[in-house]
Formats: C-alpha cells, structure tokens, sequence
C-alpha cells in the first residue's frame, strides 16, 4: 500500500512525496532495528532459560 500511494502522490503533489518518503523510510529503519533487537531479546531468555534447566 506505501508504494501505491508513494507512486501516486509523486504525480499530484511531488514536494509532499518527498516528505512521505523520508518518513516511510525512517518508519522502516526503525521497524528493523526493533524486529533485530526483539530477536536478540528472545535468543537471550531462551539461552537463560536453558542454563536454569541444565
């Protein structure tokens, strides 16, 4: 849907496109680095969770 309107909107009003792809591409960074920093979270408790059981 992003790409859609991100396509779109470039042809109506190209300064806004601009804008709403920085934030799409910031939102997006973000999305990486939570998703890399929950798995690393997830990979740790599991690791714990192992050592208390052995």
């Amino acid at each position: 849907m992003h790409k859609d309107v991100s396509e779109r909107l470039i042809k109506i009003n190209p300064a806004l496109a601009v804008e709403v792809r920085k934030i799409l591409d910031e939102n997006k960074a973000e999305r990486h680095i939570r998703g890399g920093m929950a798995t690393k979270l997830k990979y740790i408790k599991k690791e714990d969770e192992e050592k208390q059981t052995a």
